[in-house]
């Protein structure tokens, strides 16, 4: 008996088996190779196209510096466009991310088509909804502002959801033994437990969002995409140099606020 028990337990020292990583990084090689072989990526073409590279970098420099005051009007709008889209899509996200969560409403009815349009939703990239927008309220802001609305539905919306299942039961239970209705559950049970991160995933959104509105440009969606279409079309890369200099300078000032107050949040 105690022999078979000092076995037990020198199984349960011994070091855990090196088969299963190295079974797992194998599997990953070959998916990597695999995957390669089927798009035809080819590792020599990629180093002599490196060259290519280093003459287009060697054209942007120097950026043209007095272009800055042309293009500050189009950053400022694709700031706008990022702004009102993502409030908008926020809005929209957050009834939708309330009934997406099984938690809540514990109805397939209700949950499995708010997640089959969320899931629509993130489906089609931001570059296809803007161009279907254009095609609908021509070339502006408008259909960029409606292409990031969306595009942050699907983020916020999924982040949300999840967020909302794994939230403390305790309350909600307690709401419910005393005959709450499932509105004051949602607004005393739910939102007070999930709001921080609400406000969490919207920043983050946002910052997704100045980017996503810098390329919406390309097809017509109105910002500072525009100016990239026309300064690489001309080959003037100069000035794209001054646009890409000016909207990493952007990006980086509105990451640091959202960074500052998400951790004031969290």
């Amino acid at each position: 008996m105690r022999e078979s028990q000092m076995k037990q337990s020198m199984a349960m020292l011994a070091p855990p088996s090196k088969l299963k990583p190295i079974s797992t990084a194998l599997l990953l090689v070959v998916l990597l190779l695999w995957g390669g072989w089927q798009i035809e990526f080819s590792l020599a073409e990629l180093v002599r196209g490196l060259p290519n590279m280093w003459d287009l970098m060697v054209q942007l420099v120097p950026p043209n510096w007095e272009y800055f005051s042309v293009i500050t009007k189009p950053i400022l709008e694709t700031i706008r466009m990022a702004v009102v889209g993502t409030t908008l899509g926020g809005l929209l996200a957050f009834p939708l991310s309330i009934l997406a969560a099984r938690n809540v409403f514990r109805s397939v009815w209700v949950t499995v088509p708010a997640r089959f349009v969320l899931n629509l939703i993130r489906t089609i990239p931001e570059l296809l909804l803007a161009a279907l927008f254009v095609a609908v309220f021509g070339i502006g802001p408008i259909p960029g502002i409606c292409a990031l609305m969306l595009f942050s539905i699907g983020i916020i919306a999924k982040l949300f959801y999840e967020s909302v299942e794994a939230i403390d039961p305790g309350p909600l239970e307690a709401m419910t033994a005393v005959g709450a209705n499932k509105l004051k559950w949602i607004f005393y049970g739910v939102i007070p437990q999930v709001m921080a991160s609400f406000m969490s995933f919207f920043l983050y959104t946002f910052e997704i969002n100045i980017r996503a509105a810098a390329v919406l440009g390309l097809v017509g969606a109105g910002g500072i995409g525009l100016y990239y279409e026309q300064t690489l079309g001309f080959l003037d890369y100069g000035k794209t140099a001054s646009i890409i200099i000016y909207t990493l300078v952007v990006v980086l000032i509105i990451d640091y606020l959202s960074t500052r107050i998400r951790e004031k949040l969290t």
